[in-house]
């Protein structure tokens, strides 16, 4: 009997998301298992009553290699090993992880803390799928320059102008080596040049007002974008306050 066989990028990709899933569970009932287990935990190194001392929240405790001398029973000396508490704020926690950030890492295909810009995230999550509308300007119909300057005012704090090739005309063109989150890419369409804009993101993708899908994201790779890409620009305020 054939056992099936799976490429490793393909095996990869599926581990990573049953790691996600995992984590998501972890997050959701994180707190409540807190709550169960360590209903009197307290950010402080006072002790109970009972001198059962109190389980601390980020913190760690290191061993000091400096000794200490103390005196023991039989007046003699001996050496022990003292230890320091030091914050352990520094070693990233599981509930530092939103679940937006699960969500858009395995949209985008990366590992969770590639996904640091939680304005932009949670921007697309609340634009997630609104319809396309040409002219349109709200989360109830919107096209592809209009939504790019709202993302780009909401996110980025950068004033564009409303139409696709006036967006062009305020970006500074980059290949698609130096493409970077933040970054416009163009797309020719039909006949009439550049005629679709979308924000990129990370790992090729960028996410758009489709005319087919409203608000997504897709991949440069995608043969249908390939084949209409045109070129990518950059934004610097300096060009969006020229005369």
């Amino acid at each position: 009997m054939c056992l099936p066989t799976f490429a490793p990028e393909k095996f990869n990709s599926v581990k990573r998301w049953w790691n996600y899933m995992i984590l998501g569970a972890l997050l959701s009932s994180c707190n409540t298992l807190k709550q169960v287990m360590q209903p009197h935990t307290r950010n402080s190194t006072a002790a109970t009553g009972s001198g059962t001392p109190v389980l601390l929240e980020n913190i760690e405790i290191k061993q000091d290699k400096t000794p200490v001398t103390t005196k023991s029973t039989n007046s003699g000396k001996t050496s022990a090993t003292s230890f320091k508490v030091t914050n352990a704020s520094v070693v990233p926690s599981i509930e530092m992880v939103t679940l937006n950030q699960i969500r858009y890492a395995l949209r985008l295909d990366v590992p969770v803390e590639f996904i640091q810009n939680r304005f932009l995230y949670d921007f697309i999550d609340q634009w997630w799928n609104a319809p396309y509308r040409l002219g349109g300007t709200s989360i109830n119909g919107i096209d592809c320059s209009a939504f790019v300057q709202t993302l780009m005012a909401s996110v980025f704090a950068l004033q564009l102008p409303r139409t696709t090739k006036e967006q062009y005309s305020y970006s500074k063109e980059v290949s698609t080596e130096e493409l970077k989150e933040g970054d416009l890419v163009f797309f020719r369409t039909s006949r009439r040049g550049i005629s679709h804009v979308g924000v990129y993101l990370q790992n090729n993708k960028f996410v758009h007002a489709s005319t087919s899908g409203g608000v997504m994201i897709s991949d440069l790779a995608e043969q249908y974008w390939s084949q209409r890409y045109l070129f990518a620009g950059r934004v610097l305020q300096s060009d969006i306050q020229k005369p």
